[in-house]
């Protein structure tokens, strides 16, 4: 959180210019005096948020080119658990919702909301509020409720690097790729890749990138692949 300064600092975290400045234009409705910074990746953002300034929310587009379905917001959560992430999304299925809001996520707006009620959204999260759409109902699919919050907590054991060879093995990288990748020797990726294994309590690498993408919203990955 930003206590150095009365200034409110925000994290847009979009690919798309349009939609940042949208978000600059509602985030100076809701605070006149605001200090934004913006990432075009979630790689970027990540280096941002290493560096020296602090921010007191970041925004988050779900579909960012480097990463796929909710693997940013994980990513975001796991090395910055003290920075609340407000999803905001032209995905707006109750299922994809859920799903945020499973990670972490401390709320969820509408790229479809206006800018006064983008505004509104905002001040809400800020004051401690876990915002969500007005018709979001907040049930999960009957049967599934429980299965996907048990992966959803699986998943938050990963480290940072085991969720790397994790989005890696999602793109389909054998482990001698993947070592190149990250500049290690495939015996630390095989190591890597074991301890995925165990933590997911799923019995091979085909098995682990099933389970994981039964979590990331039909329609959100319909669109992505």
């Amino acid at each position: 959180m930003n206590h150095g300064s009365d200034v409110a600092r925000f994290l847009i975290i979009d690919d798309h210019p349009l939609f940042r400045e949208a978000l600059h234009s509602a985030l100076r409705v809701a605070y006149p005096g605001v200090d934004t910074a913006e990432a075009k990746t979630i790689a970027e953002a990540l280096g941002i948020l290493a560096g020296p300034l602090s921010f007191d929310l970041a925004l988050l587009d779900l579909s960012m080119p480097d990463v796929h379905g909710f693997e940013g917001l994980l990513q975001l959560r796991t090395r910055h658990p003290r920075l609340p992430v407000v999803v905001v999304s032209a995905h707006e299925e109750p299922k994809i919702i859920s799903e945020a809001l499973s990670y972490g996520a401390a709320g969820f707006i509408p790229k479809s909301a206006r800018k006064d009620a983008l505004a509104a959204a905002i001040r809400s999260v800020m004051e401690g509020a876990i915002y969500v759409p007005e018709n979001y109902s907040g049930r999960p699919p009957e049967g599934e409720g429980a299965d996907r919050a048990e992966m959803v907590r699986r998943l938050s054991t990963l480290t940072p690097q085991q969720l790397r060879v994790l989005q890696m093995l999602r793109q389909g990288l054998l482990n001698k790729q993947i070592a190149y990748e990250l500049q290690v020797g495939e015996t630390t990726v095989k190591a890597h890749v074991s301890e995925i294994l165990r933590k997911l309590n799923v019995y091979s690498r085909t098995q682990a990138v099933i389970e994981v993408s039964k979590l990331d919203g039909t329609e959100l990955f319909r669109e992505q692949f």
